[in-house]
């Protein structure tokens, strides 16, 4: 994949991710993208190590899709956890 598609998949994924789990997060457009690509790094790492299923280069292919919206699922989630309601 291109810069640009990974770019393209971590703003999806970290929309859907945050459509998935609403409520205050760090954000915006920048944030979102931001949140999806770590995520998909981290979903993806989690995918090789873990679960054996090392993760494609397809855009298209939906275990990639699965891990980078797994992956800024667990994200969002550690922010909470660590920062809570600290923004008002």
């Amino acid at each position: 994949m291109t810069v640009i598609s990974w770019i393209i998949l971590g703003l999806l994924a970290g929309a859907i991710a945050k459509f998935l789990l609403p409520g205050r997060d760090p954000g915006g457009f920048v944030g979102t993208t931001l949140i999806g690509i770590a995520g998909a790094f981290i979903g993806g790492w989690i995918s090789a190590r873990w679960l054996d299923h090392p993760i494609s280069k397809g855009f298209y292919d939906g275990a990639t899709w699965a891990a980078a919206i797994g992956g800024s699922l667990v994200l969002l989630i550690a922010y909470r956890l660590l920062f809570g309601n600290s923004r008002n």
